[in-house]
């Protein structure tokens, strides 16, 4: 599975609580803006997926 951020779902407004989640460390953020999923990284486990309070991650197959 590959991760992508929804720009139009995400606030951008504060710091990624997803961060912190993704056990992969796959997730990083430059001040408050989009997060960027690296998927060199991820290990499409979908964990970020279903725990975006946002519903800003897609998971594409």
């Amino acid at each position: 599975m590959s991760v992508s951020v929804d720009p139009g779902k995400c606030p951008q407004n504060h710091r990624c609580p997803l961060i912190d989640a993704c056990p992969a460390g796959a997730i990083s953020q430059e001040g408050n803006g989009l997060p960027f999923v690296d998927a060199g990284l991820c290990i499409g486990c979908g964990l970020c997926v279903e725990s975006c309070p946002k519903g800003a991650m897609r998971g594409d197959e």
